[in-house]
Formats: structure tokens, C-alpha cells, sequence
């Protein structure tokens, strides 16, 4: 019997497993190769050893899309945990069609990133400037992506409507671990409003609130398909993704193997970042 179960063990994994070594793994070391080389994506290439790590801190177009992702991913994270906390909160407590409304805000979770970004393309190019211009509000009368200091915030605003039910979804089960125990001695204490959420609630779901951060961050570090549908990294490269310039520039700009290094050097960076949020989440979550 044990060896039967093995035997069925070894059969669904071995074919997982190969899948993933022929479609991640073997072709994650290939651009690890590649970053050593000049390859253009096609033809011959030579080895350049260090040198697209080394020009990678001298190309400005990259430090931009660096800065732009950072903070990008920074302001995104922020909003979208704000706002899922108060939602789950809403969602948590004693209201009407508290079924239909959970089921209703999880619907941007569900369509496609390049669809929203293409339908919320169409309201701030067409529809907003139409609504602006019909109410005399001067500012809104030109599409927000037009512009090199508000196209980001068009892509905050898609990235937070799609992230939004999915960290809610975490905060909600979050908030059903609180005892009830815990609130009525809070009560006791006078513990009501914002004080009984920060020093009752949040503590409690601190754990919720590290996964939620980490995968925001790591998630909006890695924006890719909203740039791709509102601005295609415009105007003038304003909003270009470090995700979004590797595969501009990396798939047709003929620079695969510099590209390739900042794939790598993007990848240490996530790697980085992650693991020092959940190094310092963890601290946190020890002192409370």
C-alpha cells in the first residue's frame, strides 16, 4: 500500500516537475548566459563578461524606470492597503447584502489587467475629458496619461481598483481570527472607534498585514500589463516599467542580453526586498 502511494506521488509530481524546470528553470539560467553576452535576441553574440552589469549603473533610462517602479510601488502599496482595511472592516461588521457586496468588489479581481487597463484608457482619454470638460473642471479636460506628471497616477489608480479585493479578501479573514473575547474586554476598557482598532484590531492581524505588504510590493514592482494597456511607458518614457523596459527593449530593441542582466539584477532586487520586509514584519509581530 505505501509503495502504491509513492508510486502515485512520484507520477503527479515527476510531470510538475519537469514542466516547471523546462518552462522556468531552464530558461531562467539561459538569461542568466545571456547576460554575459551582446546578444541581440537573433544571430551571433560574444561574451562582454561584467559589462551590461557595469552599464546598467550608467544608463539613465534604467535608474529612471527604477525610480519610476519604486515609487510607483511604494504609493500603490500604501493606498491599496488603506483602503483594503477599511473595506474589510466594512465588510466584516453587521450591514445588509453583506454577501452581495463581498461577492460584488471582488469582481475587478477577476477580469484580465490588459482589459481594465484598456477600458480605463478609454474613460480618462475620452469619457473623463468629456464629463470635465461638460462641468468646466479645466484641469480634467485633457487625458490624465497625456501628461508626464499625472500618467502615473492613471496606472495607481488600475493598479489599486484590481489589488484591492484580493488584499481585502486576506484582512477579512484576518479580522473573523479576532475573538469576540477581546472586544468586549476592550469595551470594558472604554476601547471604542480608532483605539479600539489600533491597539485591539491591528495587532491581532499583524500577520494578515506583513503577507499583504510583501505581496503588494513585490506585485507592483513587477507592474507590467496596465503600463502596457494606458501608456506603453509614455509620454516621453515617463511611466516605463523596469518589467516594461526589459521586454520593450529586450524583444525588440535588440538589446536581449543587456536586457538580460537587468532581468537578473531586477530579480536580486525583488529577492532583496522581500526578504527584508519579512525579516522586519517578523520583528514586529515578535514585539507585539
Amino acid at each position: 500500500m505505501k509503495n502504491d502511494r509513492n508510486r502515485t506521488y512520484l507520477l503527479i509530481t515527476i510531470p510538475i516537475l519537469a514542466l516547471f524546470i523546462i518552462f522556468n528553470t531552464i530558461p531562467l539560467l539561459r538569461g542568466v548566459v545571456y547576460s554575459f553576452t551582446n546578444f541581440r535576441g537573433f544571430g551571433n553574440y560574444e561574451w562582454v563578461g561584467f559589462r551590461n552589469y557595469i552599464d546598467l549603473f550608467t544608463d539613465a533610462r534604467v535608474g529612471n524606470s527604477y525610480i519610476f517602479t519604486i515609487k510607483l510601488a511604494i504609493v500603490t502599496t500604501i493606498v491599496v492597503n488603506i483602503l483594503s482595511i477599511l473595506l474589510a472592516l466594512a465588510l466584516n461588521s453587521k450591514i445588509r447584502a453583506k454577501g452581495f457586496f463581498r461577492g460584488a468588489y471582488f469582481l475587478p479581481n477577476v477580469l484580465g489587467a490588459l482589459v481594465v487597463g484598456y477600458i480605463f484608457n478609454y474613460f480618462f482619454t475620452y469619457l473623463v475629458p468629456a464629463l470635465a470638460d461638460m462641468a468646466g473642471i479645466g484641469a480634467l479636460k485633457t487625458s490624465i496619461l497625456a501628461s508626464k506628471n499625472t500618467a502615473w497616477i492613471g496606472i495607481v489608480v488600475v493598479c489599486v481598483w484590481q489589488a484591492v479585493a484580493m488584499n481585502t479578501i486576506i484582512y477579512i479573514s484576518g479580522l473573523q481570527t479576532v475573538p469576540e473575547d477581546v472586544y468586549e474586554a476592550g469595551s470594558l476598557d472604554g476601547a471604542t472607534g480608532w483605539k479600539k482598532f489600533w491597539k485591539l484590531t491591528f495587532p491581532l492581524i499583524v500577520p494578515f498585514f506583513s503577507i499583504n505588504m510583501v505581496l503588494c510590493v513585490k506585485n507592483f514592482l513587477m507592474v507590467f500589463d496596465q503600463i502596457m494597456a494606458l501608456t506603453k511607458g509614455g509620454p516621453a518614457q515617463s511611466t516605463e516599467s523596469i518589467s516594461y523596459l526589459i521586454y520593450n527593449n529586450g524583444m525588440k530593441g535588440g538589446q536581449f542580453g543587456f536586457q538580460s542582466a537587468n532581468a537578473v539584477m531586477f530579480f536580486i532586487v525583488i529577492v532583496v526586498i522581500s526578504v527584508a520586509q519579512m525579516k522586519f514584519s517578523g520583528k514586529k509581530e515578535e514585539q507585539l
